[in-house]
């Protein structure tokens, strides 16, 4: 398959980038930034910019987001402008990507997108609780809507070991990124509709 991943050169991206390249995927980059390696800039912030990237790579079987995070807030601080823009990247930003996709799959084609999931409240966390929820919701309802046997899904990891080693905490509460990127690897090449998936 011809596989978009968003997001290609973060913990997850990177990981999930390798992983469909060992299943014998072509694999397209994609960054914020853009880059090196044929990095193509998207930015989940700006549509005009998904609009161009679509513009650029052509046909698709399947494009997978990991670009996406959500920042911690102070509830009782927090403006109701700053609450809007945490959810301009995360939330709106895969929503937008999500239907440019559908646009520019090939039939049969899947879109696989990222939330979070954590086992218990996290200070600061009501912002992406909010966001992940509406995710999750998103997807539940959106994948009955697409044509062509489109394909949406979301994964929605909680920590990933190599995030808590690298933030000196407790690396035995997370899940290792390279057992996270294999759901990614068995969700676009599965046959799940709609489905929210936590490894």
């Amino acid at each position: 398959m011809r596989i978009l991943v968003i997001g290609a050169t973060g913990t997850i991206g990177s990981a999930v980038a390798g992983a469909l390249s060992d299943a014998s995927h072509e694999v397209i980059g994609a960054s914020r930034g853009g880059g090196p390696g044929g990095r193509i800039r998207a930015d989940l912030e700006d549509p005009s910019s998904l609009d161009t990237l679509f513009g650029t790579v052509g046909d698709l079987d399947a494009v997978v987001c990991c670009a996406a995070n959500g920042p911690l807030v102070d509830l009782g601080s927090v403006t109701d402008e700053e609450m809007a823009a945490g959810t301009r990247g995360k939330l709106l930003g895969q929503v937008a990507l999500a239907r440019r996709a559908a646009r520019h799959l090939r039939d049969g084609g899947s879109i696989t997108l990222t939330g979070g999931t954590f086992s218990a409240p996290l200070p600061g966390g009501s912002l992406g609780a909010l966001i992940n929820s509406g995710l999750e919701g998103f997807v539940r309802n959106a994948a009955s809507e697409l044509p062509r046997g489109l394909r949406l899904n979301l994964i929605s990891p909680g920590w990933i070991t190599e995030t808590l080693r690298s933030l000196g905490m407790d690396e035995t509460a997370g899940t290792p990124v390279a057992e996270v990127a294999q759901v990614y690897v068995r969700t676009v090449e599965g046959t799940a509709r709609g489905r929210t998936f936590r490894p």
